[in-house]
């Protein structure tokens, strides 16, 4: 029964890691600029 289940796949796995990095870069990065835009903006 819980062979079936991805997390048990070492390859499913680490792709799911990998996946799951890459969205949170992603997403970080898009906070870092948002935030650094809108510094800019204040000060102009």
């Amino acid at each position: 029964m819980f062979g079936t289940i991805s997390l048990y796949n070492s390859n499913t796995t680490v792709i799911m890691v990998v996946v799951f990095g890459v969205v949170c870069m992603v997403l970080i990065g898009i906070l870092v600029k948002f935030m650094t835009s809108s510094d800019r903006k204040k000060t102009k």
